[in-house]
């Protein structure tokens, strides 16, 4: 299931950082008291009762902008269409959005503007306004001026929730309130089909792989890097096998992120992960593995996604009976973190072995729910306590009494054990790898908990 995003909207210097600091738990946005500090979107990960979304802090929407009003954001008044644009993009993309007032300044026609922008990029789903905006009345810092949050009834936009984002006051039941706006439809059980994303940096052929697999002209391709904004699904069916393809944005590090529409293509990229069986991990075969390719590979596998490397632009690559061996043998040590993924040489430009592709990414998928009976598992684990006993730390010895697998996609297994402060990272390695010899669970990562028992 794809995780919602929240978006924090309204005018300069109401207190949108803040609260993203708050609801995020780190110091992640620059907080000044110079409205319009925070130019770009900045977003993060974070929960509320089990339920995990993304929040998105913007910049401030200035609507004074080209009138005869002076311009609020004295702080960005170079960028503040930029700063709009990008407002408009999380507005449109965003599940909740969360319309920041200030209750010490009061109704301002700045937020008059605001909120009308707000309810006119609303749209109608099943007869219901989407996405539901919550009118957060932020700066109550004491009850007073909490009280004071009656006053923007005027704006139309139902009961404001009076917040301190500074002190924290109120932000739990904001956050009640925003895991219930939360859709159903993000629920993806309804469609059975094996959704494959393709991912990768930037003009790696993501968008040229999809063409060739769908047969047609499906997506956009051009040298620019950055062409695909959106995660945009094509289905199609393989031997009868219903399969979502996910085309991508490139993903670069942070650093590299310009302003504009790429950042929120980011985030979107990371959606399609979450919600992908498998992952397509393109590198261009003409540069090399890269530090941004190993970021990639990393966030696939804090998903707990299987995957399957592709080596694209293979043609561009001058071979001799060496070359192929020297490649795999680097990727390995690149990727040694994912040593059982499997490895394809392609090119997406010519259609060499693209054939591969979609039958290699159906069997790490079978491997994905491959179930392991009690009994086996229970001699692998045996056996491999035989070769190599665990070391005891601080004099006790980790001791396992029974293992058996309880979950499948991604496969999980759980180890019954004296104590699980006991279980090295080394040693759960060495048996993840003693389990791997006899299932490999190619392309697929596995888990193991330890259970005090």
């Amino acid at each position: 299931m794809a995780k919602p995003i929240v978006a924090l909207v309204g005018r300069p210097n109401v207190g949108k950082s803040t609260l993203f600091n708050r609801l995020t738990g780190e110091r992640l946005a620059i907080v000044d008291d110079v409205p319009g500090t925070t130019r770009d979107r900045l977003y993060a990960e974070t929960d509320w009762n089990g339920k995990p979304f993304y929040v998105v802090d913007t910049g401030g929407l200035d609507p004074t902008a080209g009138s005869s009003r002076s311009v609020l954001s004295v702080g960005s008044a170079d960028f503040i269409e930029d700063i709009r644009a990008q407002v408009e993009v999380a507005i449109h993309d965003a599940n909740v959005i969360c319309f920041l007032v200030d209750v010490i300044a009061g109704v301002t026609p700045a937020d008059v503007e605001v909120a009308t922008l707000l309810r006119t990029s609303q749209r109608k789903v099943d007869g219901k306004r989407y996405p539901p905006i919550l009118l957060v009345a932020n700066k109550g810092d004491n009850l007073a001026s909490m009280a004071d949050a009656y006053q923007f009834y005027e704006l139309g936009l139902g009961d404001p929730y009076p917040i301190s984002a500074l002190q924290g006051r109120g932000t739990g039941d904001l956050l009640d309130a925003i895991v219930e706006a939360f859709p159903e439809d993000l629920d993806e059980t309804e469609d059975d089909s094996i959704k494959i994303a393709i991912v990768g940096k930037p003009n790696v052929g993501k968008s040229s792989l999809l063409n060739k697999l769908v047969g047609k002209q499906r997506a956009i391709v051009s040298p620019i890097a950055g062409t695909t904004r959106d995660a945009v699904d094509t289905p199609l069916e393989y031997d009868g096998v219903p399969i979502t393809l996910i085309d991508t944005a490139g993903i670069r590090r942070r650093g590299k992120i310009e302003q504009g529409v790429e950042k929120y293509s980011v985030l979107r990229s990371m959606q399609a992960i979450e919600r992908a069986d498998v992952a397509l991990l393109l590198i261009d075969a003409s540069t090399g593995i890269t530090a941004q390719d190993q970021h990639i590979a990393g966030f696939i596998l804090d998903e707990w996604k299987s995957v399957v490397v592709l080596v694209n632009k293979w043609d561009l690559v001058e071979k001799d009976s060496f070359t192929i061996n020297e490649y795999t043998e680097k990727i390995r040590q690149e990727l040694n973190f994912m040593s059982y993924v499997p490895l394809l040489f392609i090119s997406a430009e010519t259609g060499q072995r693209v054939n591969k592709v979609i039958p290699k990414a159906l069997e790490v998928q079978e491997e994905r729910l491959r179930r392991i009976s009690t009994g086996k598992l229970n001699r692998i684990i045996r056996h491999a306590m035989d070769e190599h006993a665990p070391r005891g730390g601080s004099g006790r010895p980790l001791n396992i009494y029974y293992c058996n697998q309880v979950r499948v996609d991604p496969p999980t297994f759980l180890l019954h054990v004296n104590d699980p402060k006991l279980g090295h990272f080394g040693y759960m390695r060495y048996l993840e790898n003693c389990i791997r010899k006899e299932f490999p669970y190619e392309g697929t990562p596995i888990k193991l908990v330890l259970k005090e028992s």
